[in-house]
């Protein structure tokens, strides 16, 4: 698969030029706002396969095949633990430039689909909103599971563990295409993802990356800790500052940011892990992230793949120690995660990697109807319960607003 064809590009996409196509990942590459897209199945592999284009996700529960561990609950969303696909082509966005990869056999489609993505700009679609959501989790619930988990921590048993709490509704016929284009608008988040794996959806809004890999070297880049945004600048910078100086926010972060060292370090070169930024608040549409950035390089013979089989899931999702952690978190939750704290991403023929945290995402399945959002938060020592229930709520809040429901 070679560059075919290049294309200027304004900026603008047209998500319902995806929507003849069943198998997709569009996936967002950073706060530059290109994007990667892969579109269609020539096969569909369980690993990606070195030396060629691959899209798809690890869902969370392949935990279960990568440490002595397993899940209590049924799996609802339908993703499998890992899917990768060969694209039919792959397109490519960056700048003011769009570029089409693909074999000749595909070459004519791919340039049809790509004009028809690219196209002027204009008002996304008017969605539905998603209403009738039903907690999988009541407050009072929650509150008495957080206060489970600080048992643990203070017996000794963990020091940190990411608590997940549930929503869903179903609604037959809701438009995941027009879905993701509000969302996208209200909240343009550096990791975005649109996924579709027939009649499974994922509109994914993640601010944080989980792997980065580029020529051997690797990127990692943990996000613990939360503020809401404000509308008044004095207020919102205010908060950014709480935020910046808040003990439990950075205790957080620095715990995740050791769980990740040590996972890389099991494929890195010797003294080459590195924390290059610690606990950095960033801003987003809707809340304020503190986030850590960590840089490896791999070892000889070591691949972005086993970066992936070492360290994941990631320890933004899981907590310290990370194996009790995960053991803990299917004691305490209500529901499998499926997806949600799983990746979403590509593989390159030059072997390198771009893989997300799939957090802030809707899950959809055309069929059922079934829509479901997961939200979650740290509890460590320190953690109030009922702060942990509201910092869940806002995250909520912001994929569910910005797809229409202001309830």
């Amino acid at each position: 698969m070679q560059p075919t064809a290049r294309i200027p590009w304004s900026g603008a996409l047209h998500w319902q030029a995806l929507e003849p196509y069943p198998s997709f990942l569009a996936r967002r590459t950073g706060a530059s706002g290109g994007w990667v897209i892969g579109v269609g199945a020539e096969e569909v592999l369980e690993a990606p396969r070195p030396g060629t284009w691959c899209f798809g996700h690890l869902a969370y529960d392949m935990k279960n095949s990568l440490e002595p561990l397993s899940s209590r609950h049924p799996d609802e969303d339908g993703f499998p633990l890992s899917r990768w696909s060969v694209p039919f082509w792959v397109v490519e966005l960056e700048g003011e430039q769009a570029t089409l990869h693909s074999a000749a056999e595909h070459q004519a489609e791919g340039l049809t689909f790509l004009q028809a993505l690219v196209g002027s700009l204009t008002v996304p679609l008017p969605v539905a909103p998603l209403t009738g959501w039903q907690v999988r989790t009541t407050r009072e619930r929650y509150l008495q599971q957080v206060e489970r988990v600080l048992h643990h921590v203070q017996r000794g048993d963990i020091y940190e563990l990411n608590h997940c709490a549930g929503r869903t509704t179903h609604q037959l016929g809701w438009d995941p295409f027009a879905g993701f284009a509000h969302l996208m608008t209200a909240n343009p988040a550096p990791l975005a993802a649109f996924y579709r794996m027939g009649d499974q959806f994922a509109l994914c809004a993640s601010p944080e990356r989980y792997l980065l890999v580029e020529e051997g070297k690797v990127l990692a880049q943990p996000m613990k800790g939360t503020r809401r945004r404000h509308a008044d600048p004095i207020e919102d910078a205010r908060l950014a500052l709480e935020l910046a100086a808040d003990p439990k926010e950075r205790s957080e972060n620095i715990m995740a940011v050791d769980v990740m060292r040590n996972d890389l370090s099991r494929v890195a070169a010797s003294r080459s892990v590195v924390v290059e930024e610690l606990c950095a608040v960033h801003a987003y549409p809707h809340v304020h992230q503190m986030t850590s950035t960590i840089r490896a390089r791999l070892r000889v013979g070591a691949t972005a793949w086993d970066a992936v089989l070492a360290s994941f899931p990631m320890a933004s999702m899981t907590g310290a120690p990370k194996l009790r952690s995960m053991q803990l978190i299917d004691e305490v939750e209500d529901m499998r995660r499926g997806l949600f704290s799983g990746t979403l991403g590509f593989f390159t023929p030059a072997g390198n990697a771009d893989l997300n945290v799939v957090i802030r995402t809707l899950t959809y399945n055309a069929i059922s109807g079934r829509a479901a959002l997961l939200t979650g938060s740290a509890i460590t020592a320190s953690s109030l319960p009922e702060l942990e229930w509201e910092e869940c709520e806002l995250k909520a809040r912001s994929v569910l607003n910005a797809l229409g429901d202001v309830g």
